[in-house]
């Protein structure tokens, strides 16, 4: 199991997909961003359900989300990706949800439906706002 904090106070933050849609689709710098955002290193952490979910995309989509879940992946690529084993053959965002809740950290994710039940249970949602900037719901 990851810590929370790792080395000089980086924070761990859960990806979903969506999050990193955000740099092809609004042009923000997502690691720049996190960084003023919460003033200090963070660590992102895609777990494989939502890593699988970008693969589909990828292979599956329509053109532009193929091209975008390409660069996605890409992306991902800087993130520190965590296997999930069976217990985790949920749904992307219940996996989202079960480790947020275990480890008590952030999420960044963009989807509607998820930050409300991440907020349900008092986790801290990291989302895009006014198509400009990132900002965050709850306390770190």
């Amino acid at each position: 199991m990851l810590s929370l904090k790792g080395k000089k106070g980086t924070l761990k933050i859960i990806v979903d997909s969506n999050a990193l849609f955000v740099p092809f689709q609004f042009k923000i710098d997502i690691f720049e961003e996190l960084k003023t955002l919460l003033n200090r290193n963070s660590e992102l952490i895609l777990l494989s359900p939502i890593r699988e979910e970008l693969e589909k995309i990828a292979n599956k989509g329509s053109p532009k989300m193929r091209k975008q879940a390409s660069s996605a992946l890409k992306l991902a690529e800087k993130c520190t990706l965590l296997n999930c084993d069976e217990k985790f053959a949920l749904s992307p965002d219940d996996a989202i949800v079960k480790m947020a809740r275990e480890w008590n950290c952030l999420v960044f994710t963009n989807d509607k439906e998820l930050r409300k039940r991440l907020r349900n249970i008092n986790v801290p949602v990291i989302y895009v706002r006014q198509k400009s900037k990132l900002e965050i719901d709850g306390r770190t």
